[in-house]
């Protein structure tokens, strides 16, 4: 095993990352489907990066991450929406590995999932709008740290 991988304690695939833009892009539809409930989400793209797991990481390993959020509904919907979701994670492939209140001041509600099959992790908080912003369910998906070949192909290339 290499250095790399003892940090990570697993070797990273080797994969395009398009196609880990993609499958982050899916589960992350997936989990607005679970939640069951008409609100309105963030239009952000997944995007890869820099692996920041392993500090000094070669440049061709990346990791994919897509933080978006659902809003426009009150904090009754939203419990609902939480509910929803909790329940139907192990159903869609996902371990929840934390469920309960987030250690910050207004104790927000928050899951914490992976996905089986691809190791993908979900970060799910309920933030409920006692700081005077709006309620919303805030979501982080993102992938485990990969090796593109692409990623360390010479900038000089042309592309």
């Amino acid at each position: 095993m290499s250095d790399d991988s003892e940090k990570l304690n697993y070797q990273p695939a080797d994969r395009r990352s398009k196609e880990v833009e993609a499958e982050i892009g899916s589960l992350s539809s997936e989990l607005l489907d679970m939640l069951r409930v008409k609100g309105k989400a963030t239009p952000a793209d997944p995007m890869a990066g820099p692996c920041g797991a392993i500090a000094d990481a070669p440049e061709s390993y990346r990791s994919v991450r897509h933080p978006w959020s659902l809003y426009g509904v009150d904090n009754k919907v939203l419990g609902v929406a939480m509910e929803n979701l909790a329940e139907a994670l192990p159903k869609h492939g996902w371990q929840v590995v934390k469920r309960g209140p987030a250690a910050n001041k207004n104790r927000s509600l928050e899951i914490l999932a992976v996905h089986l099959e691809s190791k993908s992790q979900a970060e799910i908080s309920w933030m409920k709008g006692q700081d005077g912003h709006e309620p919303l369910i805030s979501f982080a998906v993102y992938s485990r740290c990969f090796s593109d070949p692409d990623a360390s192909a010479s900038p000089s290339s042309g592309d």
